[in-house]
């Protein structure tokens, strides 16, 4: 039995699909009667298009879907250029080719793809579909079909949630089987059914019933639990067939390759997020196990640089992993997400053990909407965060997220306040809500004052309303205070503009803006303000004791234990003047130094 593994545009042209070669050395390891190969044909639509379109395409969903789209239903071109170019923006749009160039390359791509594969023995055809594959997936399914009608077509991944892809295999032909949640232990079932070994599929396979017409109304959902429980056991991943692809290709490409130490969130109770729907559960493996993964990818591919696919970084796996590999005189970096660490040490551990570029979940500086959205931290934990890593070495990434249905202004003049102490501070990313298929806000709308929940606006112009009328998509748009958040939140957007300038503007980046030397006595600070000179603050004795006992968050009371000479009056006085400095940030009732230490 010969099975072909398929990734489309846009999976990140620099890096292998974690999805197929997990699922390769699985089924290799499962039987020998399964032939595998992976196919990576974002690769040649990058070298065809050129790298730098690509990139800056596939850091864009929508961007990238309304492209395939309009080869997808030709008739939606206009609309899909249109789309294209509004969530692009004028900048970007003018640094790349027309949209019709484009789309006319990554037609003709598609097309010599498929004359050069050799389909002909191939029992299953199956297409991982992440975030903007799908329309292309679609595409390039139908065009196999056309070639090859006998291959069953599958597809699966996190775009592949049931209710979704059920409606999948509703309303396209040319899709034969769809997986739903974890794909080894169901793809393994699928291949013994097709070869005749077993009755039916098994849990969390769709199919169409034998014999009913090609809308797949009948199509059957098992939703019960067939994931594999212990991820130590998996099988190494094989980027075998991704390297040779790139080798034909010609790019130029020193590759960073996906590393998967856990499957689900810990947490798992944000109620914005929707990234677990594949998932019945939080697992992860050992820092052992992953230690040897990473030594085999390493001396097998030559590569060192590391980007973890988890949703979040497992913790006390990953402080054993960082702590190893802090003894190790390799230059190796990584990327990876984490939940808002507690102390600056932690930091530092796992950027000694390699941690080069960490993406925190932030999401906001208001303690009311922190709440709402169920974050289970608070502003002064975001902003400590913010600043460890700063402290640390670590090039910190992270969202803010705007207009998040039923906010207030209040929650909106809390982030203003907490923009300003944030600033010497990596910008974050203005995050505009999105609702999500599967997440809290769907699950419980009028909860958080969304009246109504409707395809969104962009798939609207994407797809034909025939189709989408019957489509489960993983985006939706929620009707209520959206008009009003968005003219709410609007200061929050341009305040957040001239923090990424002040960034952009600075002469040393390498330099911290806030930063203190500290000379025993005394203390230092150093302090950069947007249009004007730098700033010095010296404090000294118990000025400084106080001040560097506010590096980490701490308690207003537990500082007045600490200095029992000074009144809560004085502590209070003291406290507010490096506030008003925009030294220190107080929150509640309690209070963090923003300064770092400068480096010597």
């Amino acid at each position: 039995m010969r099975v072909v593994l398929v990734s489309m545009p846009w999976a990140i042209f620099n890096r292998p699909s974690i999805q197929l070669s997990v699922l390769q050395a699985y089924l290799h390891g499962q039987s020998g009667d399964i032939t595998v190969e992976t196919r990576h044909p974002y690769l040649g639509a990058a070298q065809r298009i050129g790298q730098e379109t690509y990139q800056l395409i596939s850091e864009n969903n929508w961007a990238g879907e309304a492209l395939y789209s309009s080869l997808l239903f030709p008739e939606r071109r206009d609309q899909a250029r249109a789309v294209f170019r509004q969530t692009l923006g004028r900048k970007i749009v003018r640094s790349l080719p027309d949209f019709d160039v484009i789309a006319a390359q990554l037609d003709s791509h598609l097309d010599d793809w498929l004359e050069r594969q050799d389909f002909s023995t191939c029992s299953l055809a199956a297409f991982s579909v992440c975030f903007s594959q799908l329309p292309g997936s679609i595409l390039a399914a139908r065009r196999l079909k056309k070639r090859y009608p006998h291959i069953p077509v599958l597809m699966g991944g996190s775009t592949c949630a049931p209710a979704i892809g059920a409606s999948l295999l509703k309303v396209f032909p040319v899709i034969d089987f769809i997986i739903t949640g974890e794909g080894e232990r169901p793809l393994h079932n699928l291949c013994l059914y097709l070869a005749g070994e077993k009755p039916h599929p098994g849990p969390n396979v769709l199919q169409r019933p034998d014999g009913a017409p090609t809308d797949g109304k009948d199509a059957k959902e098992y939703p019960e639990n067939n994931e594999i429980p212990d991820l130590n056991r998996l099988p190494l991943p094989d980027f075998d067939d991704y390297f040779a692809e790139l080798k034909q290709t010609g790019l130029p490409v020193f590759p960073t390759l996906p590393l998967e130490f856990s499957r689900g969130c810990w947490w798992n109770k944000c109620a914005f997020c929707n990234l677990n729907l594949q998932w019945c559960g939080y697992r992860c493996k050992k820092s052992e196990r992953m230690l040897r993964e990473l030594r085999h990818l390493q001396n097998r591919y030559h590569c060192l640089d590391f980007t973890f696919t988890d949703n979040v970084l497992p913790p006390r796996e990953a402080d054993r992993f960082f702590s190893a590999l802090q003894k190790d005189s390799h230059d190796l970096r990584f990327f990876g997400e984490i939940r808002v660490l507690k102390n600056l040490q932690t930091y530092v551990l796992y950027q000694k053990g390699g941690l080069h570029t960490v993406q925190i979940g932030i999401e906001s500086f208001s303690n009311p909407l922190l709440q709402r959205l169920n974050k289970g931290t608070r502003a002064l934990d975001n902003i400590a965060a913010m600043k460890f890593a700063t402290a640390a070495g670590i090039k910190l990434e992270g969202n803010l997220i705007l207009e998040f249905p039923g906010s207030t202004q209040e929650q909106v003049n809390e982030t203003m306040r907490a923009l300003d102490f944030v600033l010497p501070f990596p910008p974050l990313q203005a995050a505009g809500f999105f609702l999500g298929h599967g997440c809290p806000v769907w699950g419980r709308p009028r909860d958080y004052g969304v009246e109504a929940i409707l395809q969104h606006p962009y798939n609207r112009k994407l797809y034909p309303a025939s189709v989408l009328s019957r489509l489960v998509m993983l985006i939706k748009y929620g009707r209520g205070d959206r008009r009003h958040q968005e003219q709410l939140w609007k200061p929050v957007r341009e305040k957040m503009r001239t923090w990424a300038e002040f960034h952009q503007q600075r002469e040393n980046a390498c330099r911290p803006p806030l930063s203190y030397r500290d000379g025993g006595d005394f203390i230092i600070i150093r302090q950069e303000r947007p249009g004007g000179p730098a700033l010095q603050h010296r404090l000294r004795g118990l000025s400084r004791k106080i001040y560097l006992a506010c590096d980490q968050p701490v308690a207003i009371k537990e500082l007045l234990h600490t200095f029992n000479s000074i009144t809560e009056e004085k502590l209070s006085a003291f406290l507010a003047g490096l506030e008003q400095k925009r030294l220190l940030f107080r929150d509640q009732d309690g209070c963090l130094a923003l300064a770092v230490r400068q480096p010597a």
